[in-house]
């Protein structure tokens, strides 16, 4: 069709048309004429369509004008992948594709300018480690392109060929290459990463009339996300980044897929389509432009979150030191291998799921995000579920919410006193996706405990894990979770309780750590005395052990596991260094530590320093742990020491029934004195013993044995439910144990040791007092000078004096602390605004029980306050017997004023 029929004609322009007319001819004349008839052959087979047969009707003059804008309209012609299209002459070409074939004439025509060659290359880039990655090099940039090259202006070209030109460059430069009019800005540096990922910023050439610049420079915002979104490609691809990350790319790339069909039919249109123009363009790429921008939102919201801001640079410092030191405990330190943190794995979906949220509203915006987040998350389940079905985690790239420290090994229980392997060989991770914020432990425990049970031989992981949820959209998500929880802590449960007979092995352990049936201790005292009164540097525990194997019972199964140590630290001061540990809070100084206490110049011996420690083995050990296992043995060696003083104080009472300066009564009546005072001083100290051993074994350690044991029993109201609610529940009984055996306060500790050094002096002074009556004693020396007792009195003074010294500081340090417990708990029912009046009043009325009674026992009540005492019942037959500075060998259970359980007043 001839251009002066066309309403969208350049004619307006009589000089331009001249121009382009003389432009026409000067090429036509350069065509060989071999190159015409290949031509006209090539287009021969094409005539039987209907448009040849048109163009044969056509004039001579005008087949011509066609046959020389053939040429110049090739490359465009070739965009067009139909055998058909093809064969399409000038004259079925939309206007503007004609106009834009005239301005490519007229800048052939232009005389040619001696130049330098310019031949631009790519190549492939190496290999990185994103296997999809593009591998071609960058090309160069348009503004590095030679003078000649350059287009004709755009002030100089038609409203309709700069349409067709800017249309022409859009659809090159939404493809994420530089066109004609259309560059890159000069501060867009293509080489760097950082730059790729923003996208780049495209600068319109000055001239384009004001309509088509707004036009145009909104369908740019797609080809710079389009190009940023590529670059996010090829970067988060690569394998450090995680398999999260490589399926969120995968998405994006099938959606780029899509974006690049839509641009090949957008150009086909622009090729056959007469009327599609650049307002048309924009109203095909709007939905698109949409999608693609709220795509480009997610993929900076994840470059932003992996570049940390200073605030958490300590943070991130201390979390590279520990992996660090994981590393090397684990010998996996590689060069390179501290790397600033990523945002991978729970991250991403937590990115992907906020953004869902926000944008619910969106249909559009819903339905790609919807699709990104169920691709993304199927490499993510299926960690969970082989987590929680095989109690396995196989994450090559720490991107599950479940951190395994493989540093920490099983080997270890064996001198672990923290429980490292239990709480820190398994932990959870910050970047938790919200779908799993309600069930993170949930999945951490039922993880933890099908380890174990597979550890055991009890999971058999060869097994191929089906029907299960494979996103998190899945109605049965949160039931796979809950139903592996149950499953895993109903097996541990069954492991340890059944096949490893855990309440049997506790009740072994009370039997020998307890003395709660402590014949076998007589027996092995008897053996073992005189091993265990040498210094601790010269027992032979192999000997101890031998001897300790003789008296335990046979028909124990565990009887072999329980082994004989020495310990040479003194009880009071290993109890007094634990206590003294404590934490610095945030804006505390450190401290000085406390100063190691002084050890006594005579040094420990077997008797101090003996300790028993059993052999546990794996699971069991998970929950006799050796910090479990500390606190039997302070208990046993506290128990040990009172068992051994009441010993040493029998035995003296034996002596002195046996010698014969203590059974003898002598005619001095001051001697007589001296006996009476060493009698009941003696007789004061082992009730004291006696008292405090039978509080601690009656009323303290049994009452809260029974409790725990009720909780091992099946079908009880307070049975346990979960393998560590069973673990909080043993390491509770013990440190009740030891708190109200008043082992857990450093001054009531300090003040028992006194008492006990004071005892145990008295009783290894047993000698010299009889040696003394027996010089002073003039019917058993014949001595008829005056005895000489002023030494014997003065230190058996010393000794009351001591004794009732420190007695008295005791009762008035456990008063204190008894009212200050007592107060805590009143405010701490108050501030809870629960109505537990009856509870606050039976802590009164018992202060103010305990208070008229132990008037009438104890002279100092008018002036000191009566509560519970720590670690002692106010109750307690044990606390007024304490509180007696007077030597009374009352039994507890046995007064009229206390029931036989353990004592409780029936007033």
């Amino acid at each position: 069709m001839p251009s002066t029929s066309s309403p969208r004609s350049f004619h307006g322009d009589q000089s331009s048309a001249s121009n382009g007319n003389a432009r026409q001819n000067s090429t036509a004349s350069n065509v060989p004429a071999t190159d015409r008839q290949r031509d006209q052959r090539r287009q021969h087979p094409a005539q039987s369509t209907s448009s040849t047969t048109h163009r044969r009707t056509e004039s001579s003059s005008q087949r011509t004008r066609e046959h020389r804008k053939e040429k110049v309209t090739e490359t465009l012609v070739r965009r067009i992948k139909s055998p058909d299209q093809r064969t399409r002459t000038a004259a079925e070409k939309p206007k503007h594709v004609q106009a834009s074939s005239s301005q490519q004439t007229a800048k052939e025509s232009k005389p040619e300018i001696p130049q330098l060659p310019w031949n631009p290359e790519v190549s492939l880039v190496t290999h990185t480690s994103a296997p999809l990655a593009s591998r071609i090099s960058i090309p160069p940039r348009a503004s590095q392109a030679p003078i000649p090259l350059e287009p004709k202006a755009l002030r100089e070209l038609s409203l309709e060929a700069q349409e067709a030109a800017i249309i022409e460059d859009l659809l090159i430069v939404l493809m994420g290459v530089e066109g004609q009019y259309i560059h890159f800005a000069k501060t867009y540096d293509p080489s760097a990463e950082k730059d790729r990922l923003d996208g780049p910023v495209f600068v319109i050439l000055p001239g384009l009339d004001p309509s088509l610049r707004d036009l145009t420079i909104g369908i740019l915002k797609l080809a710079t996300h389009h190009s940023a979104l590529e670059a996010f490609i090829d970067v988060q691809g690569r394998a450090e980044l995680g398999v999260v990350n490589h399926a969120l790319s995968a998405a994006i790339r099938k959606l780029i897929f899509d974006y690049l069909v839509l641009i090949a039919q957008l150009e086909t249109q622009f090729l056959t389509n007469p009327s599609f123009t650049l307002h048309v363009l924009n109203v095909h790429t709007l939905p698109t432009r949409h999608l693609m921008s709220q795509v480009y939102s997610l993929a900076q919201a994840i470059i932003k979150r992996s570049s940390p801001i200073d605030d958490d640079m300590d943070s991130d410092m201390e979390l590279d030191i520990e992996n660090i030191l994981e590393a090397l405990q684990g010998s996996d330190l590689l060069p390179g291998s501290r790397k600033s943190p990523v945002c991978k794995g729970g991250s991403v979906l937590d990115l992907i799921t906020k953004r869902l949220e926000l944008f619910s509203g969106d249909p559009v915006t819903r339905a790609v995000l919807t699709s990104l987040l169920q691709n993304t998350s199927r490499p993510y389940m299926r960690m969970l579920n082989e987590w929680l079905h095989h109690g396995t985690i196989k994450d090559l790239y720490a991107e599950f919410l479940v951190k395994e420290q493989q540093s920490i090994k099983r080997e270890r229980l064996a001198e672990d006193y923290t429980d490292d392997y239990w709480e820190r060989r398994y932990t959870l991770r910050d970047n938790v996706p919200p779908q799993l914020e309600s069930v993170q432990h949930k999945v951490l425990l039922a993880g933890k405990y099908l380890n174990v049970v597979r550890e055991c031989g009890g999971v058999d992981i060869s097994k191929a894990i089906s029907n299960v949820p494979t996103t998190f959209e899945d109605l049965r998500f949160f039931d796979n979770v809950n139903d592996a929880y149950v499953y895993a802590n109903k097996s541990l449960l069954n492991l340890l309780l059944t096949t490893y007979a855990l309440p049997e092995r506790l009740h072994s352990m009370k039997h020998y750590f307890f003395l709660s049936q402590s014949d076998f201790l007589s027996y092995f005292l008897d053996l073992a005395s005189p091993e265990l009164r040498k210094p601790v540097d010269k027992v032979n525990t192999n000997k101890l052990q031998a001897l300790l194997d003789l008296v335990l019972p046979a028909q124990d199964p565990f009887k072999e596991n329980i082994k004989v140590e020495m310990n040479s630290v003194n009880l009071y001061d290993c109890l007094t260094r634990v206590i003294n540990i404590s934490g610095i809070e945030d804006g505390e100084a450190l401290l000085n530590p406390p100063a190691p206490p002084v050890e006594s110049e005579k040094g420990p011996v077997g008797f101090t320093s003996l300790q028993l420690d059993c052999v546990v083995p794996f699971p069991a050990s998970l929950v006799i742990s050796r910090k479990t296992i500390w606190r039997y043995q302070a208990l046993f060696r506290y128990l040990f020491s009172l068992r051994h003083l009441e010993q040493q104080l029998v035995a003296n009472w034996q002596t002195w029934n046996k010698a014969s300066s203590w059974a003898h009564k002598s005619s001095d009546k001051e001697i007589e004195l001296c006996k009476r005072r060493a009698f009941t001083l003696r007789a004061r100290m082992l009730v004291y013993v006696q008292q405090l051993l039978y509080f601690c074994t009656s009323e303290v350690i049994e009452p809260n044995w029974q409790a725990f044991m009720e909780k091992l029993k099946n079908g009880s109201k307070s049975a346990v439910g979960t393998v560590d609610e069973l673990m909080q529940n043993h390491v509770d009984f013990l440190d009740t144990c030891l708190k109200e055996c008043m082992l857990t306060n450093a001054r009531l500790l300090r003040r028992h040791s006194k008492l006990m050094q004071t005892c145990t002096l008295f009783s290894n002074f047993t000698s010299w007092f009889s040696r003394e009556l027996e010089s002073n004693d003039p019917d058993l020396s014949g001595n008829t000078k005056p005895p000489q007792l002023e030494k014997m009195i003065a230190n058996l003074r010393k000794f009351e004096l001591n004794f009732g010294r420190h007695m008295h500081v005791l009762l008035d340090e456990m008063n204190h602390f008894a009212a200050t417990e007592t107060e805590d708990r009143i405010f701490e029912d108050l501030e809870s605004g629960v109505q537990r009046a009856s509870r606050i009043t039976i802590l009164i009325s018992r202060s103010l029980a305990s208070h008229s009674f132990l008037t009438s026992i104890y002279t100092r009540a008018k002036n000191q306050q009566k509560h519970t005492t720590a670690g002692i019942r106010w109750w307690s037959p044990t606390q007024l017997l304490i509180c007696r500075s007077e030597a009374c060998v009352w039994q507890s259970g046995r007064d009229a004023q206390f029931s036989s359980v353990y004592g409780r007043m029936w007033k």
